[in-house]
């Protein structure tokens, strides 16, 4: 392996690797080989959208805005209060996600279909009541459809906003169809098969969504209480900033996020966020992908 002398090229790889750790855990690296290096029959094809999209490092801005768009369902928000350990362990969490992104996305399809039978057996165990008093199960068909649907919305929000190349129509309807297999693996039903129906999808929870408790205390968390050291909060609030400039105006009213610099600036910052992450991790990336 070759040593890397110019500072410029080693300010970059520390910065990719210090990036690709915190996402993907301590064990990144590894998962990444087994993903990409075992041979075998994947779900997706090679240059697909969905690997277009999870691949690139809009995803950063794209999986903020759906943790904050997927907190206003209080019986999902319930569930991740209560299970997920979002605030004692999140960057825990956060690798979990990320794991199950990349496996599903580029691995084989019995590595895929592996990791989609681990999440479901953890759902499985998930179960509680909610503040209001109402039940809830993590593997109940119509919470999981909202998750699947907050998370393709933010996914594809964010590429078309920051990604190396957007996608053509028809290459989005794909990628809204691909997404949905892997929730569809996962139990979750009427599953929107293009960009318009995703859209329909969305607005049909609307009547379902408030701003609860927990839900803003989860938005102060990822917004303004960030577990970083202060010289890495900066950049994050960049981020930060383009993933609720992305947030519906409606969405941003209820958490409390709506503010000028988001409307005004927030989606050059995360434009900014965007680009550095990406300088970073195509430093330590497989074949230009994150993971």
């Amino acid at each position: 392996m070759s040593v890397v002398t110019n500072p410029v090229e080693r300010l970059r790889a520390r910065v990719g690797d210090a990036v690709f750790t915190r996402v993907a855990g301590p064990g990144g690296y590894e998962a990444r080989d087994r993903i990409h290096l075992t041979p075998g029959p994947r779900w997706f094809p090679p240059d697909s959208p969905i690997r277009l999209v999870h691949g690139d490092s809009a995803t950063f801005v794209g999986g903020l805005r759906a943790l904050l768009l997927q907190s206003l369902h209080p019986l999902a928000m319930a569930g991740v209060a209560g299970h997920s350990g979002y605030r004692g362990d999140p960057w825990g969490r956060l690798a979990r996600t990320s794991t199950f992104l990349g496996y599903t996305t580029f691995a084989t399809a019995e590595h895929a279909q592996e990791m989609v039978d681990r999440v479901r057996a953890v759902h499985a165990r998930v179960r509680g009541k909610a503040p209001d008093g109402r039940t809830y199960r993590a593997s109940d068909p119509h919470l999981l459809t909202w998750v699947h649907v907050a998370e393709a919305d933010s996914f594809l929000t964010a590429h078309q906003r920051y990604g190396v190349r957007p996608l053509d129509p028809t290459e989005a309807d794909e990628y809204v169809a691909q997404s949905g297999r892997v929730a569809r693996a996962l139990g979750a039903e009427d599953v929107p098969e293009t960009v318009a129906e995703l859209a329909d999808r969305l607005a049909s929870y609307r009547g379902e969504l408030e701003a609860t408790p927990a839900a803003l205390d989860t938005a102060r968390f990822l917004l303004r209480e960030p577990p970083l050291p202060w010289s890495a909060r900066g950049p994050y609030y960049l981020l930060a900033a383009g993933a609720v400039a992305l947030l519906p105006g409606w969405a941003r009213a209820e958490l409390d996020v709506d503010t000028r610099f988001s409307r005004v600036l927030g989606g050059p910052a995360g434009g900014v966020a965007v680009r550095a992450v990406r300088w970073g991790m195509d430093s330590v990336s497989r074949q230009g992908r994150r993971w």
